[in-house]
């Protein structure tokens, strides 16, 4: 099933489930704001792409564009003095990138296949139980390290798979090619065995370091990079 969607390119993926906070000043960005506030754009829907970092980019990122993103519902907008904005948006559903156009409108516009979950290889209850629990485990050892501040409560006990492997790396500092390869494996299975090992490194980075290896997009508001 596709879809279109107006992009935003970012120097971070978006996750199913994630929070994304964006100060807007870039004029081409303010009017994607201005259309889906106004119903321009239908649903207040627009889609999240991840750059590929330390790539030179071409006119629009386009060559730089991971192939697989995430669309995002916008949630809070908050108007500035000379036409900024601050926003947020949620993660909802992942797409695979099939054509972009420039010529649209000022921001870019992309036709979008939906992509779903497949249906996990060798699933079973207690696979799937011995996965949760050994993921939840390694989120754990990762905060119990004491340098990420306080632990969110990112899932109840009734969080499935597919959806929990999303909450869990939302509140943790991962690459972006580690976000991307999360965003793009589409066995649920799979997915929570990918975080439950991220996370033991990322455990083991802080027990060895006594600090915290943040990108430096941590450091800066999430704009637009082009």
């Amino acid at each position: 099933m596709t879809d279109v969607l107006p992009l935003f390119p970012l120097g971070s993926a978006l996750l199913p489930g994630g929070h994304l906070p964006l100060h807007i000043f870039e004029p081409r960005y303010r009017q994607l704001v201005t259309d889906l506030v106004g119903e321009e754009l239908p649903d207040r829907r627009f889609g999240v792409v991840g750059i590929r970092q330390g790539w030179e980019v071409g006119e629009d990122n386009v060559d730089s564009m991971y192939d697989v993103g995430c669309s995002a519902l916008l949630d809070q907008v908050r108007q500035l003095p000379g036409g900024r904005y601050d926003i947020s948006a949620n993660g909802e559903r992942r797409f695979r990138l099939l054509q972009i156009d420039r010529t649209a409108a000022p921001y870019l516009m992309a036709e979008v296949e939906w992509l779903p979950d497949t249906a996990p290889e060798n699933d079973s209850p207690a696979r799937r139980e011995h996965l949760v629990t050994a993921a939840r485990s390694a989120h754990q050892r990762y905060h119990d390290t004491g340098l990420r501040g306080r632990r969110r409560d990112v899932a109840g006990e009734d969080a499935d798979a597919a959806a929990l492997s999303y909450l869990l790396a939302d509140d943790c500092v991962l690459t972006v090619e580690d976000r991307q390869e999360l965003l793009a494996e589409t066995d649920p299975l799979e997915r929570l065995r990918s975080i439950r090992r991220l996370l033991l490194r990322e455990a083991e980075f802080l027990r060895e370091l006594r600090a915290v290896p943040a990108p430096l997009a941590e450091f800066a508001q999430h704009t637009s990079v082009n």
